[in-house]
């Protein structure tokens, strides 16, 4: 990558650690263990057109941590566009924190000015690359700061793929200029749905693209492994973590849990868990 486009991707940015996605529920006891979390990612959307009381909160958390912000409905993949009021509403958010980078999934959660409710999946074409570049490119010239896309799940592929995810997923960073946050679990989750061999693909994915990366507990319901949030990290989803860690130039990580919150010690066990292999492999100091 040259220099604008390792700017553009968040590759330069510099590390942030081991943080928690920031849910109200544990803020007070977030506020009690300040200093074993080094950062927090917040929902963007929580955001928008909030009470001042809530961009009070998002002002306090800010003056105690560092902050990236997290987007559900950007729908950079919508072949009728971005939508220019959210768009507006994310610019302003990001203004107001200043982010090292921000992030959206690599989806859409719109189609034919419908809101479909959740992340689809997109088919694994040059069409659709085409599509999120042409999105990227509005959104760039509104929000300068680096946009980071994530890799979503899904639970069957769609038809009509000319491509398989490592490479839907390579191209669209390199069309695009956005740097990757893998989600690990995500990752892990639709090999095992998808029945994708992790070790013979491994290689393949765009590591060096690499920013930030998401890890949490799913669950198993009528034989498909759920991307839930709602249990501790699988041992699986930590052996995947450990060995990309280890190759791949991360800058932060996040623990994602948004059901079923355990006692906070047992989240500052993760995070602290996740920030030892950072450590361990030099990303941390």
């Amino acid at each position: 990558m040259g220099v604008a486009a390792v700017a553009a991707a968040g590759t330069e940015a510099p590390a942030l650690g081991s943080g928690l996605g920031y849910r109200p529920p544990f803020r007070a006891d977030l506020f009690a263990n300040r200093s074993r979390v080094d950062f927090l990612e917040i929902i963007a959307d929580h955001y928008f057109d909030a009470p001042k009381e809530k961009l009070a909160e998002l002002d306090l958390l800010r003056a105690h941590f560092p902050i990236v912000a997290h987007g559900l409905d950007l729908s950079v993949g919508s072949a009728e566009a971005i939508d220019s009021a959210y768009l507006e509403k994310f610019a302003r958010l990001i203004e107001r924190l200043d982010p090292p980078w921000w992030s959206e999934h690599l989806c859409f959660t719109r189609a034919g000015g419908v809101d479909i409710g959740h992340l689809a999946a997109l088919p694994y074409t040059q069409e659709a690359i085409d599509v999120v570049a042409r999105n990227v490119d509005t959104v760039r010239k509104r929000i300068n700061a680096p946009l980071l896309l994530e890799n979503i799940t899904t639970v069957v592929r769609v038809p009509g793929a000319e491509m398989d995810e490592p490479e839907f997923l390579t191209r669209t960073l390199d069309a695009t200029g956005c740097g990757w946050l893998c989600d690990v679990a995500n990752l892990y989750t639709n090999a095992v749905n998808q029945q994708v061999d992790i070790d013979a693909t491994f290689e393949r994915w765009p590591w060096e693209r690499l920013v930030q990366i998401h890890y949490a507990g799913g669950r198993w319901r009528d034989g498909v492994l759920i991307d839930s949030h709602d249990s501790a990290t699988s041992e699986a989803v930590w052996a995947l973590y450990d060995r990309i860690v280890a190759r791949a130039p991360v800058k932060g990580v996040i623990l994602e849990r948004d059901e079923r919150l355990p006692i906070f010690a047992e989240l500052l066990d993760e995070v602290a868990r996740a920030r030892a292999t950072m450590r361990d492999c030099g990303r941390w100091p």
